[in-house]
């Protein structure tokens, strides 16, 4: 699992001070490259295989400006040319959960414009990832 704090920003709440809910896809791009960074990817677009093929967030709590958040990421399963990330949005101090949000990356050959198969080297890194 890989995990990083942030602090909620003025910007990213609405008017009654809580964190907009487009926000929390900001906080979950964030993670996932975090998480690609971890596995040894770089963001250089010409060594990019992946693509977003859906995305979800489910707010639990309310999450506050200045509020310092940890966001948490795992897989939860491996497929043959896709995967699925687990979020976990929770309050630093108190670690109440505010959020959960998954996403199901699909490894593509942007020449080709077709989802692959995932190589092997990748799929042993995701499965050391792997969270019931």
């Amino acid at each position: 699992m890989e995990q990083f704090t942030i602090t909620a920003r003025f910007c990213e709440t609405d008017a009654l001070g809580h964190i907009n809910n487009t926000s929390y896809f900001i906080y979950l791009e964030e993670a996932r490259i975090k998480f690609f960074q971890s596995l040894g990817y770089g963001m250089k677009l010409q060594d990019w295989n992946f693509i977003l093929a859906s995305t979800k967030c489910d707010f639990i709590n309310q999450g506050h400006f200045n509020q310092k958040l940890t966001v948490s990421t795992y897989i939860t399963k491996v497929g043959s040319k896709s995967f699925h990330l687990e979020h976990e949005i929770k309050c630093g101090e108190s670690d109440q959960l505010i959020a959960k949000g998954n996403a199901i990356i699909v490894y593509f050959n942007f020449k080709e414009q077709r989802s692959e198969e995932i190589p092997e080297i990748f799929r042993v890194q995701l499965n050391n990832h792997l969270r019931d």
